[in-house]
């Protein structure tokens, strides 16, 4: 299935389950490419990967968590960053062995990503360093280098800070361990499966 722009290498704006996100598709070099530069993003600073199922994660990742930790988390607010698979472009954050990989709690998303049977490349929309937007008004400065920008209302709620933090991203690379990258809206009962439920030590 064709999906308007996506194909051709652009960047559209999506709606997910925390903020507004930009995709392209991540085995396309050009498209890594147009990302970097419609967020005026340094370049090395890594993408995530958004794929639609869980199963799709075994494809591009190296899993070494039991496969219910993987569903208890997903889809969800949460990024979990693990060794990356041959199969993955590796012109997608080339100076790294690690990718973040999400699956948003948002429908929208996750069938977009099945549809085009590949994982989408995934990032704030913003411009690089701003803050993060709830509306699609609020990137309306990145519309003109977009293809399409799918409006699913207004995300959470937007005067709260708390819901402007994007996702919690936690690495999960080294077996038995893991580190808190970023705590997003979702840290407490993220730690709380990782700890209580799989008993997963913090690497610090």
């Amino acid at each position: 299935i064709e999906f308007p722009g996506l194909q051709q290498g652009g960047v559209i704006g999506v709606p997910t389950d925390t903020i507004y996100g930009i995709a392209c598709l991540a085995q396309n070099s050009q498209s890594i490419s147009n990302i970097y530069n419609v967020k005026g993003r340094n370049g090395t600073k890594p993408l995530a990967i958004c794929v639609g199922n869980v199963e799709d994660i075994y494809r591009y990742c190296q899993v070494n968590v039991p496969d219910q930790l993987l569903r208890d988390l997903l889809p969800g607010p949460v990024t979990l960053v693990m060794e990356r698979s041959g199969r993955l472009n590796k012109e997608l954050n080339p100076f790294t062995s690690l990718v973040g990989v999400r699956i948003p709690d948002h429908a929208f998303i996750r069938q977009l990503a099945e549809v085009c049977s590949e994982p989408l490349a995934l990032t704030s929309a913003n411009i690089s360093s701003q803050e993060s937007t709830l509306t699609v008004e609020e990137f309306r400065d990145l519309w003109p280098k977009l293809s399409l920008v799918v409006d699913g209302g207004p995300i959470g709620e937007v005067s709260s800070p708390e819901c402007r933090l994007g996702s919690t991203v936690v690495d999960l690379s080294v077996p038995g361990k893991f580190i808190v990258i970023r705590d997003g809206c979702s840290l407490i009962p993220t730690v709380d499966i990782l700890t209580n439920t799989y008993g997963l030590l913090p690497n610090s």
